[in-house]
């Protein structure tokens, strides 16, 4: 093998000359002085055409490399400017780094690829730079896998969920394929404008392949599905459901609470120390004590109840019948997802009913929620089609948010997010 080619493959470059090699022994530094191959000078850097010269630029410029086992490569070549008809003046491509880069091709490629599979740290110390330089890197390359790659064909079945990124209310929207079980795509902000824009993306013609949508009940997500997709099947996330009769269980709970604070305010304090035999009774403390760590007892499925947590509830069935009554009705609304789909059709007619005429006002007020989104409720329980996968694939998202802590935009996290979580992740250099 000539020795020139033995370069090109040490440093995962192809098309490339290498007209020589100089290594600096105090800096611990090799370069190597390259130009482009004859087919590959005077391309433009963003769409390769090839352009008339502009000027010789600002000189030479070098490009990071792979290590050399302990050493740091850097390739240095002239950085020409050229004129495209299209992107007017620009530097001239080269073969072996992407447009704007620092890096080869080859470094880019292993910092993505050690960015989904390492810690911070490690990706950082290895490869000798800032973690800030990574978020850069992932971005570009995922930017050239989107460019191959069509992320929505095929979509039929979506669901679409927020995800909080970072303090301050700053929010993702994250759009994610049930069939296929990928992130197919995410945008900084949750409002209208950021929904539409992933319908804007997809197009009319795949907005009507679209078969069934799930989401958490927003307002808003499920207008913009009705009038881009009218369609599809709208879903409500049986998970957001089950968690607003959960929310009203604590109102009542809480309420529950304050009255026991209030009654307890109304007894006498006691001294320090063990009380004597004939002291008052305080029922008003005990309770709001006892009603403080049942929160638990009445979130949980019975059937995850530790036995500590089965006598607090049958403490609350004995002295708090109200109480009793709202864990009750969270209970049913939560097995009726588990219901066949002709019983939970009249099983949540029944329970729509029961919460009307239950008295207690969070649950007067659920029931109010419920109508208004029965049909995407029993849509979720006849396609047996919930938010489980989005909610999971969030759970993998803040896991990467904190992975990404540092990156100074969204958009990083994002092409981390997807690189990790959308069906394509990037190949080692020299792999297959």
């Amino acid at each position: 093998m000539r020795d020139v080619s033995l370069w090109r493959g040490l440093l995962g470059v192809e098309k490339t000359v290498i007209e020589r090699v100089e290594f600096d022994q105090d800096a611990e530094l090799l370069v190597l002085h390259v130009r482009p191959a004859k087919r590959q000078r005077g391309r433009c850097g963003r769409c390769g055409r090839r352009s008339p010269g502009y000027d010789t630029g600002p000189g030479r410029r070098r490009w990071r490399a792979l290590d050399l086992g302990t050493i740091r490569a850097e390739l240095e070549a002239d950085a020409p400017r050229v004129s495209c008809r299209t992107h007017g003046v620009v530097v001239a491509s080269v073969p072996w780094a992407r447009h704007d880069a620092g890096h080869t091709y080859a470094f880019d490629d292993q910092v993505a690829w050690l960015a989904t599979q390492a810690s911070k740290s490690t990706v950082t110390q290895l490869m000798r730079i800032a973690w800030r330089t990574v978020g850069s890197i992932i971005t570009r390359v995922w930017a050239d896998i989107d460019a191959t790659h069509d992320r929505f064909a095929g979509l039929r079945r979506i669901g679409i969920d927020e995800i909080s990124y970072k303090k301050g209310h700053k929010y993702l929207m994250v759009v994610v394929d049930h069939d296929s079980r990928r992130l197919v795509w995410a945008a900084p902000g949750r409002t209208s404008a950021t929904v539409n824009q992933f319908f804007d993306l997809l197009g009319p013609e795949r907005c009507a392949q679209i078969t069934h949508v799930s989401a958490d009940g927003a307002d808003f997500i499920d207008a913009i599905v009705a009038e881009e997709c009218p369609d599809a099947v709208r879903v409500a996330d049986p998970f957001h459901v089950v968690s607003w009769a959960a929310d009203a269980l604590d109102e009542v709970r809480r309420g529950a609470w304050n009255d026991a604070r209030a009654l307890a305010r109304t007894e006498p304090k006691r001294q320090r120390g063990r009380p004597r035999a004939d002291a008052p009774p305080r029922p008003g403390n005990e309770r709001a004590k006892a009603l403080k760590g049942a929160r638990y007892s009445l979130w949980k499925n019975p059937e995850n109840l530790t036995e500590n947590q089965q006598v607090k509830l049958a403490w609350i069935a004995a002295t708090d019948p109200r109480l009793y009554r709202a864990y009750l009705l969270k209970e049913g609304l939560r097995v009726i997802f588990q219901l066949p789909y002709v019983q939970a059709v009249d099983a949540l007619e029944r329970w729509i009913s029961w919460a009307r005429r239950s008295r207690i006002p969070p649950f007067v007020k659920l029931q109010k929620s419920i109508v208004k989104h029965k049909a995407r409720i029993l849509a979720a329980i006849e396609h047996n089609l919930s938010n489980a996968l989005i909610e999971s694939t969030n759970t993998k998202i803040r896991l990467i948010t904190r992975i990404a802590f540092g990156f100074k935009s969204p958009e990083a996290l994002i092409a981390l997010a997807l690189l990790n979580l959308g069906g394509h992740r990037p190949m080692l250099p020299g792999r297959s």
